[in-house]
């Protein structure tokens, strides 16, 4: 087999209501800003991924648009407008163009401020190296939640993101890679949250726009 192509697909919804369980966690900062950063350093770790061809976000905003196409990601607008898993649809459509049957596609939430690039490859990997013709998903840190939904070429992705994702991606047929991955799998939703990944390291985005680390009742003190 030959180096697989990767199109890491990131769906971000319109700012104003992204992230809406974060909203508050940084009292002084526009709620609007975290969750642009957020998508920004998910964004930056998949484009340094040395396993992904291309990363196509999939939004219906014109601030992640600019910042997602400045970074270097090629932007689709989200014409369905009718959620997460029909814009994931539609950027798989996308992405999967001129009959290339050897894109290999991923799913990959835009809340994962921490993400490392060689974590992200090395799931990616233990994907090319599995059984042929499944799905695979790596569950968020919870276990409840998924971080990445992947699928090898003429495999549809069938995402089946929302509460209780990870039990909907398994009975759907996917199998659940069991890597640890901590920075792939710390997707944030809260204050506390955004407390752990940024134990593991906030991306440049996050970092400079909390500058702190931020814990359930408010800033805690510098980031390690």
């Amino acid at each position: 087999m030959g180096r697989a192509r990767w199109v890491v697909v990131v769906p971000v919804k319109r700012l104003p209501a992204a992230k809406s369980r974060l909203r508050g966690a940084l009292p002084a900062v526009p709620h609007e800003e975290l969750a642009l950063a957020l998508a920004a350093d998910t964004v930056g770790a998949a484009l340094a991924c040395p396993a992904v061809a291309e990363v196509l976000v999939v939004t219906a905003d014109p601030r992640v648009a600019a910042t997602a196409g400045a970074a270097g990601a090629r932007v689709v607008s989200d014409r369905p407008d009718a959620g997460l898993n029909a814009a994931l649809r539609h950027g798989v459509d996308a992405a999967v163009t001129d009959g290339d049957r050897q894109t290999w596609v991923a799913a990959l939430t835009a809340d994962l401020p921490a993400l490392r690039p060689a974590e992200l490859a090395a799931a990616l990997h233990a994907v090319t190296t599995g059984p042929p013709g499944v799905r695979r998903f790596v569950a968020d840190a919870p276990g409840t939640g998924t971080a990445l939904l992947a699928a090898p070429p003429g495999v549809p992705l069938d995402p089946r993101f929302g509460v209780g994702s990870a039990a909907a991606h398994l009975a759907s047929g996917a199998v659940p890679l069991a890597g640890p991955w901590p920075s792939l799998r710390r997707d944030v939703d809260t204050a506390a949250d955004l407390t752990d990944a940024a134990r593991l390291g906030l991306g440049p985005a996050t970092r400079a726009l909390t500058g702190v680390a931020v814990g359930p009742t408010g800033p805690t003190g510098p980031p390690g």
